[in-house]
């Protein structure tokens, strides 16, 4: 069961929910992973991979973006987006005692964590890799607008996992970007997968597809990144 907690930023709060490592288990890593552009942190998506990754020993931060904990549709500007997850890296960070955290998200919440990545203060924010999962590349039907220009400038390990099928971008498309990055990338196919990674409507295939999923991801976590350092006591 998550532990819920409060997230202060710029006079603001918002929650956020710890997932902590099972006992005995722990592969000492920390990931904050944040929500998609539709979907709160209390999704059946998110809870289920920060629930199984918490199982698999990795601690798990979610949080809610300030639009989405204020019950507004529409996401704030970048801006906006990237201040509430540079509050929720420091509050994992604090939660966890570890200097440095991986941080990712699903499709939009991926996508500012790929901002935080590339930013001139990204060691300071002992960032350790990337997690994406369902990468926005562009919006649907609209392939001349990447969303990649930022990329270039990340250094830490990424790990993209991308549905065959995706509309926002397909592995086809990932790897042409992919391929102009200096960082350690390893692209994930979903065969047949949609932008939530799902190869199927039927919810037994989309279980069995999570479950390689959460366990790839939980794989590469501990064997990816920097040290993930203790911070001071």
């Amino acid at each position: 069961m998550a532990d819920r907690v409060t997230i202060a930023e710029e006079g603001r709060q918002t929650t956020a929910l710890l997932y902590r490592a099972a006992a005995g288990s722990s592969i000492d890593r920390t990931l904050v992973l944040a929500h998609g552009a539709g979907a709160p942190q209390e999704s059946a998506f998110m809870v289920g991979f920060a629930t199984a990754l918490a199982e698999r020993g990795i601690d798990v931060l979610t949080f809610n973006f300030l639009y989405t904990e204020q019950r507004r549709r529409v996401p704030d500007r970048t801006e906006a987006l990237e201040a509430c997850y540079r509050a929720a890296v420091a509050a994992a960070r604090a939660q966890f005692d570890r200097a440095e955290v991986f941080i990712g998200g699903k499709s939009m919440g991926g996508r500012i964590a790929t901002h935080l990545a590339a930013a001139e203060d990204a060691d300071a924010l002992g960032i350790a890799g990337v997690v994406l999962l369902g990468y926005p590349l562009h919006p649907p039907g609209k392939p001349a607008q990447l969303r990649s220009a930022h990329l270039p400038r990340i250094r830490v390990p990424m790990l993209i996992v991308q549905g065959e099928r995706d509309p926002f971008g397909t592995p086809d498309e990932l790897r042409a970007v992919v391929e102009g990055l200096s960082a350690e990338t390893t692209l994930h196919v979903v065969p047949k997968g949609d932008h939530s990674l799902a190869p199927s409507r039927r919810a037994e295939a989309v279980a069995a597809t999570y479950r390689q999923l959460q366990a790839a991801i939980a794989a590469w976590i501990a064997g990816s990144g920097r040290s993930a350092k203790k911070g001071p006591t």
